[in-house]
């Protein structure tokens, strides 16, 4: 029997390491932009609910402490715009990255079942499928725009449809027609709908919507999961914080499945993500360290020649210079400054690049000088 691993593709950032090298060769030292990692602090009411939950001896549970999921079912309610969220509907989870390779095997997917995705996306998307044994099936975004109605999509087999909404990597948003458009085209071939809306709170011209708001979801969470992190909106990339919400009949079965599994948000984290979803002024001000940054990166990219397309919302902007991925990714190597080739995301990003704007303000303004000189 071949490797599990036979079945996935390459790592991809394995192939970057060539030009992350030249990069860190530049005199004034490397400029980062290729991994949306952050690196703010993490907010000081945060560090102190972590700390004072580390006198945690026994084992948490996999459904989450009762005020982990009142956070929950709040954030949801008061962010998504939905109502009447109850415990059964929520579910914390270690990462959205393991949720979105593990989902389609939890839900007991396999040979023959297929597991559809945007066609320019986070490749974990794709390894999922393929983890489980299902079959890939990318799609257009813009097969769910006005009048398409996911005619690109076949049914046959079909189990899980994945929304990516705001895009990683093109930072598009999915307008409410189009999610509308969605749910309702997999809630009638009783597809299920699982909405990545890791980015929904950096949105900056526009305003991205979760699939579970009442003008979405028609005020029913029937076949509708969104997935969640914190990872982004409150720096807590190390802490491996995420969740979903959504149909409780799904995230029931997923519990249960979690439960055999051991599948537990540390306790620490689970206090910690308490302190972070009760607070809206931490999320505020990093908002507004992003969106400089992401300003000072987008007219720099602009005045040295590129077009940047989408990148309404995310921490990335979505660049191209009508040219090779990789042609860029070297030149931009030359000049001290790592970006992830568009490749990485699928065939169709092969013209362009990925640009997060996470690295530190002096790093950031580093690159500005480097692209405008």
């Amino acid at each position: 029997m071949p490797p599990v691993s036979a079945r996935l593709p390459v790592f991809p950032w394995d192939r970057l390491e060539p030009y992350k090298a030249t990069a860190a060769a530049h005199p004034d030292g490397i400029v980062d932009l290729s991994v949306g990692t952050p690196v703010d602090p993490v907010p000081e009411l945060i560090r102190t609910a972590l700390a004072g939950a580390a006198d945690s001896p026994g084992y948490p549970t996999v459904w989450g402490t009762p005020a982990l999921r009142d956070a929950l079912t709040g954030w949801v309610e008061r962010r998504l715009g939905a109502r009447g969220v109850t415990h059964t509907q929520v579910l914390p989870v270690i990462g959205s990255k393991e949720l979105v390779a593990s989902l389609p095997a939890q839900l007991g997917l396999g040979p023959g079942d297929k597991v559809a995705f945007p066609r320019l996306a986070y490749p974990t998307y794709e390894v999922g499928a393929r983890l489980a044994g299902a079959e890939p099936v990318p799609y257009d975004t813009e097969t769910f725009a006005a009048g398409a109605a996911g005619a690109e999509l076949d049914p046959a087999g079909l189990k899980l449809l994945w929304l990516n909404s705001p895009s990683n990597p093109t930072g598009r948003v999915l307008s409410p027609g189009e999610l509308r458009a969605a749910v309702e085209w997999a809630r009638a071939h009783d597809v299920l709908l699982v909405s990545d809306e890791c980015y929904l709170e950096l949105g900056w011209e526009a305003d991205p919507m979760s699939v579970l708001h009442p003008d979405i979801s028609g005020g029913s969470f029937d076949g509708l999961v969104a997935v969640h992190s914190l990872s982004k909106r409150s720096n807590l990339a190390g802490y491996r914080a995420a969740f979903l919400a959504g149909d409780a009949s799904v995230l029931g079965e997923l519990l249960k499945i979690r439960k055999h599994g051991g599948m537990m948000v540390p306790a620490p984290v689970q206090a910690a993500t308490v302190a972070a979803l009760g607070d809206d002024k931490h999320v505020v001000e990093q908002r507004a360290v992003y969106e400089a940054r992401r300003a000072a990166l987008r007219g720099a990219l602009r005045g040295h020649g590129f077009r940047i397309e989408h990148s309404e919302a995310s921490l990335y902007l979505w660049a191209t210079r009508d040219e090779p991925c990789w042609d860029t990714v070297g030149a931009l190597a030359e000049l001290g400054i790592l970006v992830a080739p568009g490749e990485f995301y699928g065939p169709a990003g092969g013209a362009y690049v990925r640009v997060a704007f996470t690295a530190t303000d002096e790093r950031v303004a580093a690159a500005v000088r480097r692209l405008t000189a």
